[in-house]
């Protein structure tokens, strides 16, 4: 009974652990988009003629 009991509990301790890890590379990737999309508003107040679009990228081939 005790392998059950410790393994319910790893099993637990792993998933809190994955979790802050997710956590921690989402925060990571939205404060990247942040920085582009500030990078990219002051670009467009620095200079009028760029702009954003729409639709992604044309295909490369």
């Amino acid at each position: 009974m005790r392998a059950v009991a410790a393994w319910s509990i790893q099993s637990q301790q792993t998933a809190r652990r994955n979790a802050m890890i997710a956590a921690t590379d989402l925060a990571g990737r939205r404060a990247e988009i942040d920085e582009v999309e500030a990078f990219l508003e002051n670009l467009e107040t620095t200079i009028p003629h760029a702009r954003r679009t729409t639709g992604g990228h044309p295909a490369h081939g």
